[in-house]
C-alpha cells in the first residue's frame, strides 16, 4: 500500500450506523496481537496511547483478550478475566473515546496454540481433541513447538462458555462499546469448528451442526450480557494459521452464517483467504458468504485501499478492516483521503514490548522519532491482514 491516491470521495470515508452506533466512517483496524502487556495479562498505559493515536478509525477491535489463564496462547498477552485488568481496560477506552473512537473488545482462547509455560501450573493446553498442531508458541523463553493438547472433557464445555460470559460482563464494565467472539486463525472456538482439528464422539463433534454448537452457545451467553447489535463474530473459513483446514468449509460456513443470522449481530468479520498472503480461496464463494450474512460485513485480509473502495461501493461490504497498515500509520484514515504515501513498519520491533515501533510511528506532519536499535524474536502476527 505504498503508492496510494486521495479518494476523499470514497465510500471508505462515509459514515455507518452500526447497531445504535454510529461510526464516522467503513475503515476498522484490525485487531493485532502486539505483545504490550505485562508479565500477568494486565493491559498497560503504553497500550493506552497506541489505540488512542488510531482512534481515527470508524471502528477499532483490540487485540486478542484471553477469557481465562487458560485461554492464553502468547507471552505479553492482555486478559479480560479479572478486576485489575477491566480497571486497566478502562484507561484504555477512555482515551479512545476521548479522541472519539468507538473500540470493541475482542474474547478470546487460544485452546491448542499454546504452551505449559504459558498455562496456570504448567498445564496442558486444552483443544477440541488431542491433535498436535505444527505450530511454535512465543513464550518467555522464545519459541517454542505446541504440544499434544488435552482434549476438553464434556463437563468442562460449560465453563469455558460462562468463562466467555463472564470476559464479556468484565468488557462491558470496562467501558468497550461492543465485543468481537474470536472465531478464526486456528484458536479454540476455530478448532471446534473444523473437522481437522475436531474428532470428537460427541454432542460437539462429528456433524457440522455439532461442530457449530460451542460457539452458538458462546453468542448466546454473551447475548445475555450485551444487546446482540453491540456482538461481532470473527471467522477465517480457509485460512491455515494455527495448523487447521477443513474437509468442507463451504458447507461448514454456510451453515454457520445461516445459524448466526438468528442473533442479528452487529457484524460478521471474514477474513478471505489466507492470512496474510492471499484472499485467494479454490473452492470458497466468500461473495457467497457475505450475500448469505443478514447484516453488516467486514472483509480482512490483503486490502489496499482501492479494493477495499471496490468492495465497498459494490455494497456487499458495510466496512474492510487493515492490520499491517496500522502499524507504522497511526493517522490511517488521513493518511488515505489525504493520498499521502504510507510508511513501513520496522518488523523487528512488532513483538519487542516497548513504545518503539509500537507508539513513536509518527503522524503525517511529524518527523519520525530517532530511536536505538533492538532485535526481538520474529514471530507471524494473528488477525492483521
Amino acid at each position: 500500500m505504498k503508492n496510494v491516491h486521495s479518494y476523499g470521495d470514497s465510500p471508505l470515508f462515509q459514515p455507518l450506523v452500526l447497531g445504535d452506533l454510529r461510526l464516522r466512517n467503513r475503515i476498522v483496524m484490525s485487531p493485532m496481537s502486539r505483545n504490550r502487556a505485562r508479565a500477568d495479562d494486565l493491559p498497560t498505559a503504553l497500550m493506552a496511547t497506541y489505540y488512542t493515536q488510531r482512534a481515527s478509525a470508524g471502528l477499532i477491535i483490540s487485540e486478542s483478550a484471553q477469557v481465562s489463564p487458560q485461554g492464553k496462547g502468547y507471552r505479553n498477552s492482555p486478559g479480560i478475566y479479572a478486576a485489575d485488568q477491566v480497571a486497566a481496560w478502562k484507561t484504555v477506552v477512555d482515551g479512545v473515546h476521548a479522541a472519539g473512537g468507538v473500540m470493541f473488545l475482542q474474547l478470546w482462547h487460544a485452546g491448542r496454540s499454546s504452551h505449559p509455560d504459558l498455562q496456570p501450573d504448567g498445564g496442558m493446553p486444552v483443544g477440541p481433541s488431542a491433535i498436535r498442531p505444527a505450530v511454535e508458541v512465543f513464550t518467555d523463553a522464545g519459541l517454542k513447538a505446541a504440544p499434544t493438547p488435552r482434549a476438553l472433557e464434556l463437563r468442562e464445555i460449560p465453563v469455558v462458555i460462562e468463562q466467555y460470559r463472564q470476559a464479556a460482563r468484565n468488557a462491558l464494565a470496562a467501558g468497550f462499546d461492543g465485543v468481537e467472539i474470536h472465531a478464526g486463525n486456528g484458536f479454540l472456538l476455530d478448532q471446534f469448528l473444523r473437522d481437522g482439528a475436531n474428532r470428537r464422539q460427541d454432542a460437539y463433534g462429528g456433524s457440522i451442526a455439532n461442530r457449530t454448537r460451542l460457539l452458538l452457545e458462546i453468542v448466546s451467553a454473551v447475548g445475555t450480557i450485551w444487546p446482540s447489535h453491540r456482538v461481532g463474530v470473527r471467522v477465517s473459513p480457509t485460512a491455515t494459521y494455527g495448523d487447521i483446514v477443513d474437509s468442507d468449509p463451504g458447507a461448514l460456513y454456510g451453515h454457520l452464517v445461516r445459524e448466526l443470522n438468528r442473533f442479528r449481530l452487529a457484524y460478521l468479520h471474514i477474513t478471505e483467504g489466507e492470512l496474510l498472503s492471499t484472499r485467494e480461496s479454490p473452492g470458497m464463494d466468500f461473495s457467497a458468504l457475505r450475500e448469505a450474512f443478514d447484516g453488516v460485513v467486514i472483509s480482512n485480509n490483503c486490502y489496499g485501499f482501492q479494493d477495499a473502495e471496490d468492495v465497498v461501493r459494490s455494497g456487499s461490504v458495510g466496512m474492510v478492516s487493515f492490520g499491517r497498515p496500522y502499524i507504522a500509520n497511526p493517522d490511517l484514515v488521513e493518511r488515505l483521503r489525504r493520498g499521502v504515501a504510507l510508511s513501513d513498519f520496522d518488523p523487528s520491533t512488532l513483538h519487542d514490548g516497548g513504545a518503539r515501533g509500537y507508539t513513536d510511528y509518527p503522524p503525517i506532519d511529524q518527523p519520525p522519532i530517532a530511536q536505538p536499535q533492538t532485535v526481538s524474536p520474529q514471530i507471524d502476527m494473528t488477525d492483521n491482514g
